[in-house]
């Protein structure tokens, strides 16, 4: 490898899960924060879970919640 042009590469690269190392890996940075990894997807435990990190359901909820519904009539 040419000097001084690749970053810093860092073998024992810590990956954090809710505030717990759950693995090592190679990267360039020394430290991930992650909110889903293989180890809590659905995909891998087999488990069902539901993941709403953005709040898409209370946005929804807030969004159709009330008299939404009630002033609109089908036209026929």
């Amino acid at each position: 490898m040419k000097d001084d042009i690749h970053p810093k590469f860092y073998p024992e690269a810590k990956v954090f899960f809710r505030g717990e190392q759950v693995m090592t890996i190679g990267a360039t940075v020394p430290e991930f924060h992650v909110e889903i990894w293989s180890g809590s997807h659905p995909f891998f435990t087999g488990q069902k879970s539901f993941v709403d990190t953005a709040g898409r359901v209370e946005k929804f909820q807030r969004k159709f919640a009330g008299n939404y519904f009630k002033g609109k009539t089908k036209k026929k």
